[in-house]
């Protein structure tokens, strides 16, 4: 095979990626925003990059299980909030050691998201509905616990955590890469993790094949609870304090990474490779924003303008798959 042959047939592979066209973008941003910042590439903001990737890709996967089985989850924001000022109290309060009281996190944002799951199939109501009255819920349980007080004298081991780094790769960086890696393989190459797909793209089909359609919809909302839970973690301790308004900006966000990657609203197609190569387009457009100082408020506006534009690819690809 020839040079030009094989170049060919790695071009066409790699077109054929539905990520292909995020990497492309990633890359012509990198190239741009280096020739016209020289602060750009510097460790410094890399790591300030790589830092705000890390929580961000955590919220995003939180929303993309629940789109997954065609749900939502308006509550991952709410609850993250909770579980932060949770695992702060209990540090700050109660002594608890760090693994202790992150473990109690993960397990108050699983139970979250167990409640949520639970309260949509007994209840037969949309899933949009239940998570927003339990968002109000658990924001309600945030305030009412701490009367909109952070907690600040956190132990300076999980301080670190959050600030520490390898040159540019923060330490905070290794359990999203290791969040993404156990989701890849769940969804890949186990059954629930390959139920919950098929629940998504054929509820109907799936239950006749004998999948507990309504047991595959409560994981869902359990895992997103959990990863809502393990992002506020994160946040608490890149904010060095547990902040009574963690998650409050997560919404947007959570939806903005799964679309933009390719994610079903209507569920049964999400995938963890696009929605990490969004989250880094994402973050990108951010800093580079930041580094051009434009007005901060600006980003909201194009972060809505490329959920509408991937929201309206996705459509059209699937008017064009019907049609063939």
């Amino acid at each position: 095979m020839s040079t030009m042959t094989r170049n060919t047939t790695f071009g066409q592979r790699f077109l054929a990626n539905e990520w292909s066209a995020l990497a492309v973008a990633i890359a012509i941003g990198l190239v741009t925003l280096a020739v016209l910042s020289p602060a750009f590439l510097t460790e410094f903001n890399l790591y300030v990059m790589l830092r705000s990737f890390c929580v961000v890709l955590i919220v995003a996967f939180a929303q993309m299980l629940t789109l997954a089985v065609g749900q939502m989850n308006l509550s991952v924001g709410a609850l993250g909030g909770l579980v932060a000022i949770a695992v702060g109290g209990m540090m700050e309060k109660w002594g608890f050691p760090v693994p202790v009281a992150v473990l109690c996190g993960l397990a108050i944002g699983a139970a979250g998201g167990l409640i949520n799951g639970l309260l949509t199939v007994r209840t037969g109501i949309n899933g949009f509905i239940i998570t927003l009255a339990t968002a109000s819920a658990f924001t309600g349980i945030n305030l009412g616990i701490t009367e909109s007080i952070p907690f600040y004298n956190l132990p300076a081991s999980f301080v670190a955590f959050g600030t520490e780094r390898f040159y540019a790769l923060p330490y905070l960086l290794l359990p999203p890469v290791l969040i993404a890696i156990a989701l890849a393989f769940f969804l890949a190459r186990t059954v629930p993790g390959r139920q919950l797909l098929a629940v998504g793209g054929n509820p109907q089909a799936a239950e006749l094949s004998g999948i507990p359609r309504d047991r595959v919809i409560v994981m869902a909302h359990t895992l997103s609870g959990l990863l809502a839970g393990a992002a506020a973690i994160l946040a608490v301790a890149q904010l060095g304090s547990a902040q009574p308004t963690i998650g409050a900006d997560w919404l947007l966000m959570s939806f903005a990474a799964p679309i933009i990657g390719g994610a079903a609203l209507t569920g049964g197609h999400i995938s963890v490779a696009a929605t990490a190569l969004a989250v880094v387009l994402i973050v990108i457009i951010q800093n580079g924003m930041v580094l051009a100082k434009v007005d901060p408020y600006w980003v909201q506006f194009l972060l809505g303008a490329l959920i509408l534009a991937a929201v309206g690819l996705n459509r059209l690809r699937a008017v064009r798959a019907g049609g063939a």
